[in-house]
């Protein structure tokens, strides 16, 4: 009787003598929970890569309206044909304003297609230019492997935001060159190949002839640096100090202007290279008496 009972129930006697339930259906109740847990873990993974994600394209820097127009308008610009005045190929005017610190003459610097895409950063002694309340920190970097010499660009960057023609005329401003840590924006000096890839990765094209800006970076060619621009008349000095004049005005919240009136300076903040309009080459926001070299703000 006892042998029919137990053939028709079916039940093993679990480790403690009771009867109870087989193994293999507590392995099958625990499998959705496993499942469960595993769907839990992979979507925290995609939420935070997604985190990750939306914090990258809300931290890098934008390319903004005037960065994008100043690149296309000087690439427009150097597929002109130039006047025999203005050609790259033509010897530099004199500084008007030579320094200890002024680089090598154009003719000794050589300017290969591309370069490394690393980069020295200028030492800094910790002095300030300028006595406005607010400090911009900014950095100097120069790719590696060409003929100019970090701390002769930074110096001359220095040179061009103390002068009293400069942005610390306005009495808000001063700037103060960093080695590392946080900066406002950096300055930096590569072979056409090497500016065709900063810029080109943010959607800039430069091919190889302009500099361009993107985010807090200024990206200066290093054809440009040494030969001027062909449509800027006058000393390689007066147009790197128009680069660092127009792009750092940018980063103190000044946008385009036009020229004010015949035969009156051009701001530094006009895009010159489109044209004078019948002003007069300036690469200075401030005249020497302090009066504002502006103009009507560009829509």
């Amino acid at each position: 009787m006892g042998r029919t009972t137990a053939r028709r129930t079916g039940r093993r006697t679990g480790p403690d003598g009771a009867g109870g339930r087989p193994r293999s259906l507590g392995r099958r109740r625990r499998g959705p929970a496993r499942a469960a847990l595993a769907c839990l873990a992979l979507g925290a993974v995609l939420l935070t890569a997604g985190a990750a994600v939306a914090y990258w394209r809300e931290t890098r820097p934008p390319v903004t309206d005037d960065q994008a127009a100043d690149v296309q308008d000087a690439l427009d610009a150097s597929t002109r044909t130039p006047s025999p005045s203005g050609s790259p190929s033509a010897s530099p005017s004199p500084r008007t304003s030579p320094s200890p610190s002024a680089p090598p003459s154009p003719g000794t610097i050589a300017i290969p297609a591309t370069g490394p895409g690393t980069f020295v950063t200028a030492r800094a002694d910790g002095s300030t230019v300028g006595t406005g309340s607010r400090v911009r920190r900014y950095k100097v970097l120069v790719e590696e492997g060409i003929d100019v010499r970090p701390g002769d660009a930074a110096a001359e960057i220095s040179e061009v935001l103390a002068d009293r023609r400069g942005w610390t005329r306005d009495g808000s401003n001063s700037f103060r060159l960093v080695s590392g840590g946080s900066y406002d924006f950096v300055v930096k000096i590569a072979t056409p190949g090497t500016v065709d890839e900063i810029c080109g990765a943010a959607g800039l094209l430069t091919r190889g002839e302009v500099n361009c800006s993107v985010g807090t970076d200024v990206v200066v060619n290093l054809k440009r640096w040494v030969l001027g621009s062909p449509q800027f008349d006058g000393p390689i000095h007066e147009y790197r100090a128009l680069i660092v004049n127009h792009e750092v005005g940018h980063r103190i919240g000044h946008g385009h202007e036009t020229c004010p009136g015949p035969g009156r300076p051009a701001p530094a903040m006009m895009q010159q290279i489109k044209g004078l309009k019948g002003c007069v080459a300036n690469a200075w926001p401030y005249a020497e008496d302090g009066a504002y070299l502006g103009g009507p703000a560009v829509p």
